[in-house]
Parts: C-alpha cells; sequence; structure tokens
C-alpha cells in the first residue's frame, strides 16, 4: 500500500489559483476555453401542511425557542453540566430509546463534516437503504437538519414529535437544551419511518455533544483545525481529544490525515478505547489529483482502494481539494459499512456519489451579477474556499461579503480573506455572538493596509457590491452559516418577485 497521499496536477498550476489566490488577474490562465457548466437546479417546495400542522409547527417552534441554544448564546461553558450526556439518556430513555433501533456512522470533526455527510447518504441512498441524515446547523428551514432520502421531516411529523417530547422535557431537571430536544426528535423519528442507518453529523465537539449516546457502525473524523477554541482548546491536540471522545470499543474509526500533532492524540485515544483506526492516505491506499475535461470543466478525482473495494478516478461531486479529501473520508467508511455487511456496491456508491449535492457551500446564488455563498466559518475553510474559487471559477476581480461570529479564529480569517478578496465589505451576522462589523474593518485596515467598507446588513452589502463589479467580476458572501442562510433567504425573496434571474447552484 501506498504510504501517503499524492497529489497530481495533469495542468500547469494557476498561481492565481493556488499560492495568490487574490490577484486582479484574470483567473483564466492555463485554464481551457471551455468552462464547466453550471445546472440550474430548481428547489422543491413542500406541499402546503393542513392548518393542524402548520399550527403544530408554529408551537413546536415556539417551544424550541425557550430551550438553552448555545449554537446562538454568546458565552458557553463546555462542561459537563452545560453538555451532560446523562441528560441526553435521560430524554432518550423516557421515550422509548429510539437510537437503539437503526444503525448509524458517527461523524465529528472541524471542517467537511456537512460534505462527508451528505456524500455517505447518497451513496447509501443509491444502494437502495432507507437513510437517515442529521446535520446542523440549518440555513433556512430548521427540518433541514433531520431528513431521509433526501427529503426533509413534513410540518405535520416535526410538531407531532414536538409535542409529544415537550412534556417529557420539562419533566428534566436540568431541562434539556435545544440541542437536546432537536437531537431526539430526529432520532425519534428515525426509529418510527424504520430506516436502516443513520448519518448523524456532531454538533459541537464530540465527547460530550449530545450525539455521543449512539454506537454507531463506524465513527468518522474529518479535517482537524481551529474553532470552537474557547469550549475545545486552544491548540489542534485539545480539539482532536475532544473530537476522539466519539471513538466507541471494538468500532472502525477513520480519519483523513491530520496535523501530526492531532494525529498523535487520535491514535492514543483510538488505542485506549479499542478502535481501529485507519487514515486515508496512509493505511488507507489514497490519492487524489486536479484536472479540466470538456463535459466537467475544472474539477477533482479520487482514487481509493482496499481489499473490499476499488474506486478509480472518480469525480468528486463538490468542489474543491478539500472536498476531494472528504470524499476519501466517505467513500473509506462505505467501505468499513460494506465489511459489516451493508449491502453497498462500488457501482452503487459511485452512482449515489455523483448525485450528492450540498446547499451552502460554494452554491452559485445569482448570475447577474455572480454571486457564490459558502459557509466557511473558520481560517482553515476560508483558506479552501478562496483557493477552490481559484480553481474553479474564472473571474477579474472578487469582492467578499464577509461576517462572522466574534468568537471564531477571526484574526485567522482575515489573514485568509486578504490573501484571495480585491475589496472587502464587512456586515453583521444574524446571531447575538456576531462581531462588530467595524472592529473587524479596523482590524483588517491595521493589519493588512488594505481598505474595506462597511454595510450594516447584508442588503445594503450587496447593494455597494453590485456598484462596484462588472460581469467578469464575482461576489462571494462567506463568513457564517448564519449569513449564508440570510443570503439564500434574500436571493429566494428575489426570485419570488422575478427580481434576480434564476437560482443556480454549483453541484
Amino acid at each position: 500500500m501506498r504510504t501517503k497521499t499524492r497529489q497530481h496536477n495533469t495542468r500547469r498550476t494557476n498561481p492565481a489559483a493556488s499560492d495568490r489566490p487574490g490577484t486582479t488577474r484574470r483567473h483564466t490562465a492555463g485554464r481551457p476555453l471551455v468552462s464547466r457548466k453550471l445546472p440550474i437546479v430548481i428547489e422543491a417546495k413542500p406541499l402546503p401542511a393542513s392548518p393542524n400542522g402548520v399550527n403544530g409547527y408554529t408551537k413546536a417552534l415556539r417551544f424550541l425557542a425557550t430551550l438553552s441554544d448555545y449554537e446562538r448564546l454568546r458565552i458557553v461553558r463546555y462542561n459537563a453540566t452545560n453538555f451532560d450526556l446523562d441528560r441526553m439518556r435521560t430524554l432518550l430513555k423516557k421515550i422509548g430509546n429510539p437510537h437503539d433501533q437503526f444503525k448509524s456512522v458517527h461523524v465529528a470533526g472541524t471542517k467537511g463534516k456537512g460534505s462527508t455527510c451528505a456524500m455517505i447518504a447518497s451513496m447509501l441512498q443509491a444502494a437502495g437503504l432507507r437513510v437517515g441524515l442529521y446535520t446542523s446547523p440549518h440555513l433556512m428551514d430548521i427540518r433541514e437538519r433531520i431528513v431521509i432520502n433526501g427529503e426533509m421531516i413534513s410540518q405535520s411529523d416535526f410538531g407531532h414529535l414536538v409535542r409529544d417530547i415537550e412534556p417529557v422535557v420539562g419533566r428534566i431537571k436540568p431541562s434539556p437544551t435545544y440541542f437536546d430536544t432537536l437531537t431526539a426528535v430526529a432520532f425519534k423519528y428515525f426509529a418510527d419511518q424504520k430506516i436502516d442507518i443513520a448519518v448523524v453529523e456532531t454538533g459541537l465537539g464530540g465527547r460530550l455533544d449530545s450525539t455521543n449516546v449512539i454506537t454507531p457502525e463506524v465513527t468518522a473524523i474529518t479535517s482537524l483545525s481551529k474553532d470552537h477554541m474557547a469550549q475545545l482548546g486552544h491548540t489542534v491536540a485539545k480539539i482532536a481529544e475532544e473530537k476522539a471522545g466519539i471513538f466507541k470499543p471494538g468500532i472502525p474509526a477513520i480519519s483523513v490525515t491530520q496535523d501530526p500533532d492531532a494525529e498523535a492524540v487520535l491514535r492514543r485515544v483510538a488505542e485506549k478505547v479499542g478502535a481501529p483506526l485507519d487514515i486515508t492516505g496512509k493505511s488507507i491506499e489514497f490519492s487524489y489529483r486536479f484536472e479540466s475535461s470538456r463535459m466537467l470543466g475544472p474539477h477533482n478525482r479520487v482514487c481509493l482502494t482496499t481489499p473490499n473495494s476499488k474506486f478509480e478516478h472518480l469525480a468528486v461531486p463538490l468542489l474543491g481539494e478539500h472536498q476531494a479529501i472528504n470524499c476519501g473520508l466517505a467513500l473509506s467508511v462505505i467501505d468499513r459499512l460494506k465489511g459489516r455487511g451493508f449491502p453497498v456496491s462500488d457501482a452503487k456508491a459511485m452512482e449515489g456519489l455523483g448525485k450528492t449535492t450540498l446547499p451552502g457551500r460554494m452554491e452559485m446564488l445569482g448570475q447577474t451579477p455572480r454571486v457564490i455563498a459558502d459557509g466557511a466559518h473558520n481560517a482553515a475553510s476560508v483558506d479552501a474556499l478562496m483557493r477552490a474559487i481559484g480553481q474553479h471559477i474564472p473571474y477579474d476581480s472578487m469582492v467578499v461579503i464577509f461576517g462572522c461570529c466574534a468568537d471564531k479564529d477571526v484574526t485567522g480569517m482575515l489573514e485568509r480573506i486578504a490573501a484571495g478578496a480585491d475589496k472587502v465589505i464587512f456586515t453583521r451576522v444574524e446571531s447575538i455572538r456576531s462581531a462588530d462589523p467595524n472592529e473587524l474593518s479596523a482590524r483588517y485596515i491595521e493589519a493588512y493596509g488594505k481598505m474595506a467598507q462597511v454595510a450594516n446588513t447584508l442588503e445594503d452589502a450587496l447593494a455597494i457590491a453590485n456598484r462596484a463589479v462588472t460581469k467578469e467580476d464575482l461576489i462571494s458572501i462567506t463568513g457564517s452559516f448564519y449569513l449564508v442562510g440570510e443570503a439564500k433567504r434574500l436571493f429566494a425573496s428575489r426570485l419570488t418577485n422575478g427580481t434576480n434571474g434564476a437560482s443556480v447552484r454549483v453541484s
């Protein structure tokens, strides 16, 4: 087996797409003249619910709003009091331990969790399995978090489940949190719907996360970097310790190649727990390369080989080098599931992989001007975004609209933005944890000597950006899933009103 990941470039590297992703040089050097076609995606809208369903759904949302929501609080202490698995186990026990009624895959990590989960779920669904997918956060609709075979839970089912769980939540002290309750709703829904397997993404961390009550078939750790440092620690080693908390005795664990300190922690925890750990690109033979073709345009291809699987030259369905790494992890999970008796052929896995789509990641919201949105919310993710844009989207100049939460690695994100953006407009995100855009602008100007503008709202920021760009330029909205969700709602409203043309998604 090969011992390390190989990356092959089939064309001359464009410096504007790698080392210098933000120069004003037109980003088409060394690129074929045929550009990748972007499919128009018309998102299906749920059928109107019955009056009782709407009423129940509205009541459910009101109840959830009364619970402690650590995703939105400014300061959260990461301890066994706030993140109490015994409280979660009590809640689940009182509703029949639904998490024991289905098989699962558990995914933790800093970046790439949602993408990896989406690819795993799509491959399993193509194999004919009934697949639950539990992810967070949502962009526009809370029901995005709870999905079976690509379909969100209905408003009626969501309302009924919350109504049934509400009195149970009220009797538990201390009271379960917003995320506890949503997780219980998801697990109960999956059990009631008799799914074959659930793909479960952790929320914060792993060790104390509400989802860490399941006994999965496989655990997976995506790329680790600095995020939620106030809760998880200020080094990747400490963060790795928390993420590795999902490892279980005898359960296969898989990771991508990590920072050496993080990898050492993962290996130590896996050995202590008794979880067999493999790493794509090391103990699992894996490679990827960037290429361009007339049909697909610029894209990545991956190869992964094990005794049970042979995936050769598969096109990665999501854009960016980081997605090639996520794809390798997803394929490794499928391989381990095959080894545990799941009927997934290589052909069906490849078919499902090609159908993977994921809102809020390199999503093209508008074409005139071109507007792309991505939920990159830490330094590593912003860096990956800047590189992916440079590789896949030709442009003359890029305007970045940026807003983030104050508890993030702001310094690291600003550094990556400075490397990629020709112009930056700072704005506020829809969260109490939002960083002050005026402070962001001041820090950016002081650190990099570049001019920046401030807008109080995303709509104002887009108005400023629209006046500054031509049809050859690009507007990128990033820094927070809250900001991306707001952007999607804004463009959906414009589409409804017929003011911004068709919505297009890069997939």
